[in-house]
């Protein structure tokens, strides 16, 4: 243990806020309102810069303040991380590395990984010197994950692995992904799944960007011809990848809804941040003294006081077990539903201005637009969220399914 993660461990919440603001305004760059960082996740000069702020990080022993000190956090109360993020508001901050890196694959990692992947992996990211991302979706798989067939045949003492995935935000950038692939087709299809930890450069692994309809890049496409992984590689047990899926996709739904502990500042996943200040907003437009667009803006506001609330109260009762792990799908539904009335409020403010080249900032509004279905897809459909609320929060009888305790290979796909 550090000097610095022992001082952490025997400091109240306002010590530690106030260390930390000492050392924020000594060491971090503050924020330029006139020249913004590089924002795109699509930007390799911004996971760059975001490495290079993570090592400045823990270097000042800010790195990991809820992730154990045996993998090099600081092992803190939750209390500390949201002190931190209020200190660290006015500063650069490694942003696009709390999802998913930090909040799900790491988060993953501590509950699920052998204790040589959580020494190593875990620690290599709070140093900043890896990103990792996860492999989930497939080209033909829609919704349901555990209906995958990218597979894994067993040659020897080594897994080989063919298929693909679709949808990895921020694979390009990444030195490992979380890869679930089905390694027993003769059982149903939650039963025959494992989680593998994937260098990204591996042999056998082609990568291709994604161009979106809104000009952005960060997503990828991912092939596997002959991919070998060894036993090593295997996140949990062999067959039992959906344990590890579960908790990663709970991990997910927390982030998404902003109740992890594990970000490390206000994430710019969060919508405020991309549909810019509305009453500047409106301002701009010159709609400021419009009592239809206060009485909008009031709403948002609002929305996002009540959201935060939900955010402290559900995260509080999953940590005292009063509420069970599925409900973090209630703040992953209300954070979706607040953005889309952050974004469909900001286009309506906006309005033609926000589809016309040289306004800068109006024009972001109108390209926010676009991807705004993406906030209700992350984690999951909205349509799953309520699902899983339905049945493992509320106790309702769970949907039928046609291939449920079939065995994989004897279910139909794609076949009319």
């Amino acid at each position: 243990m550090t000097e610095t993660t022992a001082h952490a461990a025997t400091e109240s919440v306002q010590e530690f806020a106030a260390r930390a603001r000492e050392w924020l305004a000594e060491n971090m760059p503050r924020l330029d309102p006139a020249n913004p960082p590089l924002a795109g996740r699509g930007d390799d000069a911004a996971w760059q810069r975001a490495r290079e702020l993570q090592q400045l990080l823990y270097s000042g022993g800010f790195a990991g303040i809820c992730f154990p000190r045996e993998y090099g956090g600081l092992g803190l109360d939750p209390a500390y991380q949201r002190a931190f993020d209020i200190e660290v508001a006015q500063y650069e901050m490694p942003l696009i590395l709390n999802v998913p890196t930090f909040t799900i694959c790491a988060a993953t990692l501590l509950d699920t990984g052998s204790e040589e992947q959580k020494h190593q992996r875990i620690s290599a990211v709070l140093r900043g010197e890896e990103v990792l991302v996860q492999l989930l979706s497939e080209p033909s798989g829609g919704s349901d994950l555990a209906g995958l067939i990218t597979r894994a045949e067993r040659d020897g003492d080594t897994w080989v692995i063919h298929g693909a995935k679709t949808w990895s935000t921020s694979a390009f950038a990444a030195d490992y992904g979380l890869l679930l692939v089905r390694t027993d087709p003769t059982v149903p299809k939650h039963e025959g799944l494992t989680m593998f930890l994937v260098p990204i450069n591996s042999p056998g692994v082609e990568l291709r960007r994604i161009e979106q309809v809104d000009g952005s890049n960060d997503f990828c496409t991912e092939f596997f011809d002959g991919l070998r992984l060894g036993d090593d590689a295997v996140v949990g047990e062999v067959n039992g990848g959906w344990a590890v899926a579960s908790r990663l996709l709970f991990h997910e739904r927390r982030a998404v809804g902003q109740g992890s502990e594990f970000a490390s500042g206000r994430g710019r996943e969060r919508s405020e941040e991309s549909t810019g200040d509305l009453v500047a907003l409106a301002r701009s437009v010159g709609a400021a003294d419009d009592p239809l667009v206060q009485d909008k803006v009031g709403r948002v506001l609002a929305r996002r006081m009540v959201r935060d609330r939900l955010v402290e109260h559900v995260s509080g009762a999953m940590r005292d077990g009063s509420l069970p792990p599925a409900a973090g799908s209630i703040i992953r539904l209300f954070h979706s539903d607040v953005t889309f009335l952050e974004v469909d409020t900001a286009t309506e403010i906006a309005g033609g201005f926000g589809v016309v080249e040289g306004e800068e900032q109006l024009l972001g509004v109108g390209e926010r637009y676009l991807s705004r279905q993406t906030v209700a897809l992350g984690g999951g459909s909205n349509e799953m969220a309520r699902n899983v609320i339905g049945e493992r929060v509320l106790g309702l009888p769970r949907e039928y399914a046609a291939d449920r305790g079939v065995p994989f290979n004897e279910v139909r796909h794609n076949r009319l």
